[in-house]
């Protein structure tokens, strides 16, 4: 019986006690319980899809329904890491935690309250803080508008607006686009003026206790380096294709009422939490602590209102009071940034326990061997694909290495972790870091 002859038989059913019984049923009639068959089909896939859950998830372990001892602790892992807290390491500063997150209890720690640099650790705050205040759905949108009429000679009787946020991956190159839809609407000139309306004018500038060469200004995005690098990058696109500019014409302002988008482009968040995370980029956690900052306080100094906003997420969202916790950028780059390993795992708490901020954490953390600042770490067979975690290394002006995420442990349930050393050997703390790593997934 194929499809069709399920569908008439259906139809059949519903009207056998009725006074249709006799009648054909007509060609409209099947074509609506078609529809609502395939509805029905559809709406049961999609049920039984969000009830499985995505296999992929790697930070989800399994329902906790099938985990045996669910609000216990491995006893035997917390022997193994109160073994490694004792055993013989390089001189300097050491520190660890872990807490199950599928127990809800912490599992052991050492030094944890101990506050130290956390180079780019420091992204996990400002990230997941981001995440939060803004929202998985928001997006960095960047508008042409125009205001007036065109005539037949391509002249508009009117404003062009250009409207820019704080999109950090917009290029100079990527502003020919712009100027192409607007030359695609006809318009060779403009009888009004060109009115530049930026969300920040000034080129964003180091923190104070930055070293020379953190800054790399040339990898920002456009709308980091103040206006004049906006102005002469939107006059050569607009002239590149043939419309008149002139220099007076141009003017620094909101955008008009009433005008109309030409065109307009939209960067999600998650395209920028991905950098962060998975590529530890500094631009973009600059950018975002900007994000932050303008949010929370429009009229104000981004960095300032953003650094003050994580502090306060820090308190009042996590309950972390420890006096050593210090904050002074978004990106870790700055040596006075300290936190501990039992500040980073309830970050990572905090995180996990918010469905959306889970889902970016699963698809942007680095993952052990195989992508990310994690690419060439933890690529043997012990530990690789089991690790998701960012990455945290300043070598000046001594080592500075730390690492925080989640694996799951042996007896299946979702941990998180943190292990920060500093004054010590970069690679000295890598190897702590991976022997920690295989006692957390050890069998």
């Amino acid at each position: 019986m194929d499809l069709w002859d399920i569908i008439v038989t259906f139809a059949r059913l519903l009207v056998k006690d009725s006074k249709m019984k006799r009648r054909k049923i007509r060609k409209g009639c099947l074509a609506t319980l078609v529809i609502i068959v395939i509805m029905t089909i559809v709406g049961i896939i999609m049920c039984v899809k969000s009830c499985t859950g995505n296999k992929d998830d790697k930070i989800d372990s399994e329902p906790l329904e099938t985990i045996k001892n669910k609000d216990e602790i491995d006893t035997s892992l917390v022997a193994r890491l109160k073994d490694f807290s004792v055993r013989p390491r390089p001189e300097g500063q050491f520190a660890f935690h872990v807490y199950d997150i599928t127990a809800d209890k912490p599992v052991f720690g050492c030094n944890d309250s101990l506050a130290l640099p956390s180079a780019s650790c420091m992204k996990l705050l400002s990230g997941i803080a981001g995440l939060r205040l803004l929202g998985g759905n928001y997006h960095y949108w960047t508008a042409f508008f125009s205001r007036g009429n065109v005539a037949s000679d391509g002249t508009l009787n009117g404003d062009i607006s250009f409207r820019a946020g704080l999109d950090p991956q917009l290029l100079a190159p990527d502003l020919n686009a712009f100027a192409k839809a607007v030359r695609k609407k006809g318009i060779k000139r403009f009888s009004g003026k060109l009115i530049i309306d930026l969300a920040i004018t000034e080129p964003v500038k180091s923190e104070e206790h930055w070293f020379p060469w953190d800054l790399t200004f040339s990898k920002y995005g456009l709308f980091y380096k103040g206006k004049d690098r906006v102005v002469k990058a939107l006059k050569a696109s607009l002239r590149g294709q043939g419309i008149t500019v002139k220099d007076e014409q141009i003017v620094m302002a909101k955008v008009p009422k009433g005008s109309k988008c030409l065109y307009i482009t939209r960067r999600f968040i998650d395209d920028v939490v991905k950098r962060m995370w998975k590529n530890s980029s500094n631009t973009q956690a600059t950018a975002m602590l900007y994000t932050i900052g303008k949010t929370v306080n429009p009229q104000g100094d981004p960095v300032t209102s953003g650094v003050d906003y994580l502090r306060s997420f820090l308190t009042d969202s996590l309950s972390l009071t420890n006096p050593s916790l210090s904050i002074h950028d978004g990106c870790g780059l700055c040596t006075h940034n300290c936190l501990s390993p039992l500040a980073l795992t309830t970050i990572l708490r905090y995180g996990y326990h918010d469905k959306n901020i889970r889902a970016s954490l699963n698809r942007n953390l680095s993952i052990a061997g195989i992508d990310g600042t994690l690419m060439r770490e933890m690529g043997g067979p012990k530990l690789r694909g089991k690790i998701r975690a960012k990455t945290g290394t300043l070598s000046h002006p001594y080592g500075i290495s730390s690492l925080a995420g989640f694996c799951e442990g042996a007896n299946g349930h979702t941990l998180a972790f943190a292990i920060m050393d500093s004054e010590m050997s970069v690679l000295d703390a890598r190897v702590l870091q991976r022997k920690l790593c295989e006692i957390l997934v050890k069998e």
